[in-house]
């Protein structure tokens, strides 16, 4: 379907969101008629969200700005058992401590893109934890259970894929899809919710909700998903081989988050661009027609706009102003990342190897002696080639400091203390 009548979903339809509807036309008219409330959820497994989670949260951002009400469901209950969909292995189980300690830090990230009440807006956080945790099970399971057929639980991929590759799963996984199924039951009966919305492999466990929801007496429930998201050549969206591409600054510098983005493969600008910023869309589509070195200007409007998605147009800029001075003018600008040393450790020298492992540009010293075996190490943009080098407090600049590169992009200041 296209044309759709409802802001929201025209608005998906345009930028590239939409993988699934469950009734396209239905969900249309609710949304063209009156104010809705959508929810999507988010398992608390670590101390924030990271960029893989970006689609979902520009989801909740577009439905609030689009005159809706997002809710941010926190899985502080489904956090305690795991989801399965596309995993092979059991997730390491948290404490409810560690479980609350997350929570705190997703919200901050969630503040950034949603009005919540508080604050003067609409948008609410929710914890399954203040339902699930009270159940009773027998009654849950004569209330609810009855309504589960256990063969359309086997056919779910979540469940499907894990006994076909015939690795093990829990009784406490397969349960999961039970208790995000009655999430939507309950979070209907809390707050009116009509539309929950994912990623396609929660397909499954949408549908399941939205029977659910007919069995027990709701309103007609709906389902969104989004297509799973990969760059263009198959690498998995928010994670580098550095590790997770993290939404909160002090698990990931701003520059370096500026520079994932700067660093896109050429393919994918205009899709992360509808995706990922606010920019109007003849604005990508200029960008989307500009070749060769024209396209890396693409590229830094790219970074510029999504960095200050998550850490205001500022810090996005001054990223931007790190970046240009670092490559264009060959300085080093006080913005980059920073590695302190002891000034006694600098009185002796520290090992160049030690230092690159220090200072998070290589995973152990036989990674960082291949680097400077492969010339790919600088200090202050002098080619590095003896392994054995130590780093004495004689080479830090006027400035107090020495800039140790990896290649062109990684780049770390080294300070004394």
């Amino acid at each position: 379907m296209s044309g759709f009548k409802s802001d929201f979903l025209q608005i998906l339809s345009e930028r590239g969101f939409i993988h699934q509807i469950s009734d396209e036309s239905g969900l249309d008219a609710l949304l063209a008629k009156e104010s809705a409330t959508c929810y999507i959820g988010f398992d608390a497994t670590a101390p924030s969200l990271h960029a893989g989670s970006l689609v979902q949260i520009m989801l909740l951002y577009w439905f609030q700005q689009t005159g809706h009400r997002p809710v941010a469901l926190m899985g502080g209950g489904t956090t305690l058992i795991g989801d399965p969909s596309g995993k092979d292995e059991s997730r390491q189980l948290l404490t409810r401590e560690s479980i609350a300690r997350n929570k705190e830090g997703i919200r901050r990230v969630f503040s950034k893109f949603l009005d919540f009440e508080e604050a003067g807006g609409n948008a609410v956080m929710a914890d399954n934890a203040d339902w699930l945790l009270e159940l009773k099970y027998v009654d849950f399971l004569r209330e609810y259970g009855r309504h589960f057929s256990v063969n359309q639980m086997l056919a779910r991929d979540s469940v499907r894929l894990r006994l076909e590759r015939e690795h093990h799963l829990s009784f406490l996984e397969f349960n999961y899809m039970i208790l995000q199924a009655y999430d939507y039951v309950e979070l209907n009966k809390r707050y009116g919710c009509r539309l929950q919305m994912g990623g396609s492999d929660q397909w499954g466990n949408i549908v399941s909700g939205i029977d659910l929801g007919r069995r027990a007496g709701t309103p007609e429930l709906f389902a969104l998903t989004t297509p799973l998201l990969s760059s263009s050549s198959g690498a998995k969206m928010g994670k580098t081989a550095d590790g997770a591409i993290w939404l909160e600054e002090d698990m990931l510098p701003v520059y370096d988050y500026w520079q994932y983005w700067r660093n896109a493969e050429d393919g994918d600008v205009a899709r992360f661009m509808k995706l990922f910023t606010t920019l109007p869309l003849d604005d990508i589509a200029r960008y989307a027609a500009l070749e060769g070195a024209e396209l890396n200007e693409a590229k830094k409007v790219l970074a510029t706009e999504a960095t200050a998605m998550v850490h205001g147009r500022e810090r996005a800029e001054q990223a931007a102003e790190t970046a240009r001075k670092t490559f264009e003018e060959g300085v080093a600008a006080g913005d980059l990342p920073t590695v302190t040393v002891p000034e006694g450790e600098l009185a002796e020298g520290i090992g160049l190897l030690v230092l690159m492992v220090r200072a998070g540009l290589a995973s152990s010293n036989g990674e960082a002696r291949r680097h400077i075996k492969g010339g790919a190490v600088k200090i202050n943009d002098r080619q590095i080639t003896d392994e054995r080098l130590s780093v004495t407090g004689a080479m830090l600049g006027d400035d107090g400091a020495l800039k140790l590169s990896l290649g062109k992009k990684k780049h770390v200041l080294v300070r004394q203390t």
